[in-house]
């Protein structure tokens, strides 16, 4: 069986990052998420062209899991669910805008 040769409490700063940010979508995620607002499932699935439904879901519940994005669910018919970056998702913005540079 594989053992890893670091435990997951003595890892870098940067691969913990890239565990949290990496992949193809939350970064897109965060980005759109902070161009937008505040906004509904339905307009992050059309601005974020090509996802599946399944990987969006994922990938949100993975960044609501880790305090980036805010779920907000309006007890209404038919139900209303909202999605935000909260203010430690704002605060990695200017990360990503450095990465860019």
């Amino acid at each position: 069986m594989y053992k890893p040769k670091l435990e997951k409490d003595i890892r870098c700063p940067l691969e913990y990052g890239l565990d949290i940010f990496g992949g193809k979508w939350k970064s897109r995620i965060i980005c759109v998420l902070n161009f937008k607002g505040t906004v509904r499932y339905s307009r992050l699935r059309k601005d974020l062209a090509n996802i599946t439904d399944a990987v969006l879901s994922a990938s949100l519940k993975e960044l609501i899991k880790d305090g980036i994005v805010r779920r907000r669910q309006y007890d209404e018919i038919p139900p209303r669910v909202e999605y935000s970056l909260t203010d430690l998702g704002k605060s990695v913005l200017p990360i990503f805008q450095s990465i860019c540079r």
